[in-house]
């Protein structure tokens, strides 16, 4: 597409630009450092605004210390550019889909797994715990440090030529997807033909017929546009996939210690933030698409679920993430 060559202009800017200015071993007289977060989404976006935010708290916590600019908009590149620049300590956060993050750490997948929140309040019980540390832990490994999760709300259909009502609506469509196994096999198994593709690219390919339709919340259909170009979304809620705001190893570890736990404290205090602008951003989406003319229409979704058992069986083998996923389904 012809929006790649000017981001990818920006992401080799940001290669040859020097890393956030480094400490000097006095605190007191130490300069602003400014960390580089990464967005695909637009200003105004919760996540987006919630990192802004973190910012604001960061400068005023640390005296000026430090202090976060944000770059949304695909500006720095897809994900899966973005999230390899912020592994290497060029970019220094991060928010991106916990699906980005399936090659890496096996357990990020178990949030995505279609139908296994019953609710948003059992995934915020789920994530803001010890199960949503355990689930991002290896990530370490990879030279990233997980901070928090931030709703990405339930993930529905939406298509250019007919609303889904039941598993068979499907078969045949080419539905975009996120870059990852798994949701190829959950599409596999619903009877779509899964075609995985970049954010930036869905809104031509639903355009000119290269796909059928795509799957994503409310404020996703509605601030990317794509209810421009697929006028039917048929709210399957058919998975909660979170997004995880990380940073990178080499950034973090430049930190003093009381920046580190500042960083910390202000990411997890973003995140009722994040999701109080989400649940307002979500109902606007809503009313902003309905009002452009999409048609919405609710499916029964034990259709939907009775076939996910592959999916499960396919991705979940080893015995500690069957026991990840037991524990998931404990929790009240």
């Amino acid at each position: 597409m012809t929006i790649r060559a000017p981001r990818r202009a920006v992401l080799l800017g940001a290669l040859a630009a020097p890393l956030a200015t480094p400490f000097l071993a006095n605190p007191a007289k130490a300069q602003t450092v400014t960390l580089r977060s990464s967005d695909v989404h637009p200003d105004g976006y919760p996540t987006v605004e919630a990192v802004k935010w973190m910012s604001k708290q960061m400068e005023e916590k640390s005296g000026g210390r430090v202090r976060i600019q944000v770059y949304g908009n695909h500006t720095l590149g897809e994900e899966k550019d973005t999230l390899e620049q912020t592994r290497f300590g060029v970019i220094d956060l991060n928010r991106v889909n916990s699906a980005s993050l399936n090659s890496l750490v096996p357990e990020t997948v178990i949030p995505g797994l279609p139908f296994l929140f019953r609710s948003e309040d059992h995934m915020h019980r789920v994530l803001d715990g010890a199960i949503g540390d355990d689930i991002v832990s290896g990530l370490a490994r990879h030279n990233l440090v997980p901070l928090c999760y931030y709703d990405s709300g339930a993930r529905s259909f939406y298509t250019r030529t007919r609303a889904i009502n039941e598993p068979g609506d499907l078969r045949g469509l080419k539905i975009r997807v996120q870059p990852s196994d798994m949701w190829v096999a959950m599409m596999r198994a619903f009877g779509a033909n899964a075609t995985p593709l970049p954010t930036g690219e869905v809104y031509s390919a639903i355009q000119t017929g290269v796909v059928d339709g795509a799957e994503n919340n409310y404020p996703s259909y509605q601030s990317f546009r794509h209810f421009e170009v697929a006028k039917f979304y048929s709210a399957s809620e058919h998975s909660m996939a979170p997004e995880v705001l990380v940073m990178a190893k080499r950034s973090y570890d430049k930190l003093p210690k009381d920046l580190q736990d500042m960083m910390r404290q202000a990411a997890k205090d973003s995140v009722p933030e994040m999701r109080r602008m989400w649940q307002e951003r979500s109902n606007a989406a809503k009313a902003a698409v309905i009002a452009a003319g999409s048609q919405i229409n609710t499916v029964n979704k034990a259709p939907f679920e009775q076939g996910m058992g592959p999916v499960y069986d396919q991705f979940v083998r080893d015995a500690r993430m069957k026991g990840i996923v037991a524990k998931i389904r404990e929790t009240a």
